[in-house]
């Protein structure tokens, strides 16, 4: 048991550190807790290329061609599935890899196949909603071509039916990807890391 005045001293060091100051600081440190990325807000980890993923990000939009913040969303859950996908191949070699007893390998890989399910999952739901909202709106756009009318583009502030509800954000908010387009999707930010 801590006397008083151990108890006291603690108390006064504790009020001395309290974590980085300075920008350079934070950046160093925001790491720190991080084991296995997986859940984490920053996409991209430190030993990562960050250019790859935005290439990847870039090959879907080139592919899907999203017109709407919304299916821009939904091409970036798909490319962040397909990159976490490709983590967790890399932490299946690693994990295979190594000198393990059969049970804990067995267990962590268990874990590692439950994370790509999830992924594949998550990756065919955003492709199927991306694909049933760019049908949508190519209807929509053939009807109003019809009608000899332009074609109103769906409002992202109107929900639609069975779809996820919308998140829109401000064009401030939003962070900048190198070629100049805002993520519009919060969760694509690089910030502090959840393990």
């Amino acid at each position: 048991m801590a006397t008083q005045k151990q108890i006291e001293a603690n108390r006064r060091n504790a009020r001395k550190s309290t974590g980085p100051k300075t920008p350079e600081g934070k950046d160093a440190v925001r790491f720190n807790s991080l084991r296995h990325g997986l859940r984490a807000r920053s996409v991209v980890l430190p030993g990562e290329n960050a250019g790859e993923f935005h290439q990847l990000c870039d090959g879907f939009e080139a592919e899907w061609q999203p017109q709407t913040p919304t299916e821009e969303v939904y091409v970036e859950q798909m490319a962040i599935a397909q990159w976490k996908l490709a983590r967790l191949e890399v932490a299946e070699a690693s994990v295979s890899a190594q000198n393990l007893p059969a049970q804990i390998q067995f267990n962590i890989l268990d874990r590692i196949w439950q994370n790509q399910r999830r992924l594949e999952r998550s990756f065919s739901k955003a492709q199927h909603e991306l694909q049933q909202l760019q049908k949508a709106r190519r209807q929509a756009e053939a009807k109003a071509e019809t009608a000899g009318r332009p074609a109103a583009a769906p409002s992202a502030s109107e929900p639609r039916p069975g779809g996820p509800p919308e998140y829109v954000m401000s064009a401030a908010a939003a962070p900048e990807r190198p070629n100049g387009r805002a993520f519009p999707h919060p969760s694509r930010s690089i910030s502090e890391p959840q393990s």
